[in-house]
């Protein structure tokens, strides 16, 4: 099996980071592999955002925090109510996927990007998980403000973002996957 295969087959989403911060050489790594993600009439119409400062990081947990105890979503309110609670897992990088709204295709070529990001952190050895609570935030008059905070283009809607660091646990196990997905017409 080459490489990229085994890469497909083996990542998986951690929840567990060590709090070292990835290394510089690594960011960049991973953030090219972004780059060069397929995309709608090769538009590349992504813009990633990498936050890593630890009061930034606060921030928006605390925010999306907020949001959560006032969201009136069961599932959601009691996570935000856990003691050491973290949407992107206390992870030391975040990275942000936004999309050029005026684009073809930008929540297509935004999420191809950020699976490009996470297969680069797994070949990395750098765990990563898809956080998709950041794109709720980000409808509200707080999460607009800090949109313009983090530098994010306006007219640029976030898509998702991943939490980025060293693994601090057991990789976990594949999930069974599911039956009847696959239709084939010859």
């Amino acid at each position: 099996m080459s490489e990229v295969l085994k890469a497909l087959v083996e990542r998986r989403s951690v929840r567990t980071f060590k709090p070292e911060q990835i290394k510089d050489s690594e960011l960049q790594t991973i953030l090219q592999a972004g780059q060069f993600a397929p995309s709608a009439r090769n538009q590349q119409s992504w813009h990633f955002t990498v936050v890593q400062k630890q009061e930034i990081l606060s921030k928006i947990n605390s925010l999306i925090q907020q949001h959560f105890l006032n969201s009136g979503v069961e599932a959601f309110v009691e996570r935000a109510k856990a003691e050491n609670f973290s949407p992107f897992y206390h992870a030391p990088t975040l990275i942000i996927v936004s999309g050029d709204e005026t684009a073809v295709a930008p929540h297509q070529d935004g999420a191809l990007a950020l699976g490009n990001l996470f297969l680069a952190a797994h070949a990395l050895n750098i765990g990563s998980v898809w956080i998709h609570s950041l794109r709720t935030l980000f409808d509200s008059a707080e999460g607009r403000a800090l949109n313009k905070e983090l530098g994010i283009p306006a007219g640029y809607v976030i898509i998702g973002s991943g939490a980025f660091g060293y693994n601090a646990g057991p990789t976990p196990q594949a999930a069974p996957r599911k039956e009847g997905t696959v239709t084939i017409i010859k």
